[in-house]
């Protein structure tokens, strides 16, 4: 049965199958740690071995995407079940039914990731207010020393700001603004905002989750690693995406409030923070799609009717419409030799009688 130490991490035994289809299980300790988001197991309880002892081996929860049961995939290994990390499966097996459920439910709670709220628009303006607050113009004096018979006399001078003060103060700023967040960092006149928050995304090629700050324009979508970067990680144009739906296959990724963004390249699986962010992401895309396309014209038509704006394909159609044209003409002329050659038939037959009867007479 898993326990919870003093740190408290979720500690226990367990057999894992540390070489992939080897079929061996060994003897390991496992230790859960929800702080630094790992799965550590050592050859026996750390307490009891040398303190230079390093783990024998180690998983990221990011990197975790399911945990179940799996005694069907290996029934001749008793209580077992398997952590789905990426490429891999990790087959452990549990000293009990209980001891079974205890570990996957544990690591089903850890292994997912907690959205935060995004930050207050309120909260961001005082943010800025006491950054451009705090690199207000501060007045510089320097004094002058003066050595009068052998006495140094110092004298403070009013000096004037000049063009390098003006200059870094210049650059203060401007590095001030790139550390805004990034909303409030834009321009007021570029693109219009639709949507943005935080939101948790799975990678391409690790299939780990990462938690990625959204934001949604008129024609595009785009995460960033935080809002405070201004470059954006990936920028999805809405024309290439065909549809945003509730994930169907949440329940086997184990993760909540889920859906996916499916575009002509890739499939987005991004995780809200509730069931109304979910929600209010879907209707927000779809819209934007919406209102970037038409009302009735899906991405299947938009793609139809670009390529029968080209040239080159109108070009195309037109000589195949001059093709199908003579190809009907000569069609007609075949269907007309046929039916004069059948009515002349009997006209041929009626001379080739005539013509006989007057070699016998």
């Amino acid at each position: 049965m898993p326990y919870v130490d003093r740190q408290n991490r979720i500690c226990g035994f367990l057999d894992i199958e540390e070489n992939e289809s080897s079929g061996k299980f060994l003897r390991r300790y496992f230790i859960l740690d929800t702080q630094p988001g790992s799965l550590v197991w050592y050859m026996d309880n750390p307490q009891n071995l040398p303190i230079s002892a390093d783990c024998v081996g180690s998983l990221k929860l990011t990197y975790i995407s399911k945990v179940s049961d799996a005694t069907k995939q290996r029934p001749k290994a008793e209580y077992c079940f398997v952590i789905n990390a990426g490429m891999r499966k990790f087959f452990l097996q549990a000293n009990d039914q209980q001891d079974l459920v205890d570990w996957v439910n544990a690591l089903n709670k850890a292994t997912k990731i907690t959205v935060p709220k995004s930050y207050d628009g309120q909260q961001n303006v005082e943010t800025q207010k006491a950054l451009l607050d705090n690199l207000g113009p501060k007045k510089q004096v320097s004094y002058r020393t003066d050595i009068i018979g052998g006495v140094p006399i110092i004298t403070q001078m009013q000096q004037e700001r000049g063009e390098g003060q003006e200059d870094s103060e210049r650059e203060l700023l401007q590095r001030s603004h790139n550390q805004l967040p990034y909303f409030l960092g834009r321009p007021t006149q570029d693109k219009t905002v639709i949507k943005s928050g935080y939101c948790v995304k799975q990678g391409a090629v690790m299939r780990n989750w990462k938690r990625r700050y959204f934001l949604l324009e008129e024609n595009s979508m785009s995460y960033f690693k935080s809002d405070l970067e201004k470059d954006p990680l990936r920028i999805i144009p809405l024309k290439e995406v065909h549809k945003v739906q509730e994930c169907k296959q949440s329940d086997i990724m184990m993760r909540d409030n889920l859906f996916e963004v499916v575009t002509t390249s890739r499939t987005f699986y991004i995780q809200a923070d509730s069931p109304e962010e979910m929600h209010s992401w879907i209707k927000a895309v779809s819209g934007a799609i919406v209102a970037l396309r038409g009302p009735g014209r899906s991405a299947a038509t938009m793609r139809q009717a670009r390529r029968l704006s080209n040239p080159c394909i109108q070009r195309y159609t037109a000589r195949i419409g001059e093709c199908s044209t003579l190809l009907q003409l000569y069609t007609c002329l075949r269907r007309l030799t046929s039916c004069l050659s059948l009515v002349l038939l009997p006209v041929r037959c009626l001379y080739f009688c005539l013509l006989s009867h007057r070699r016998l007479a």
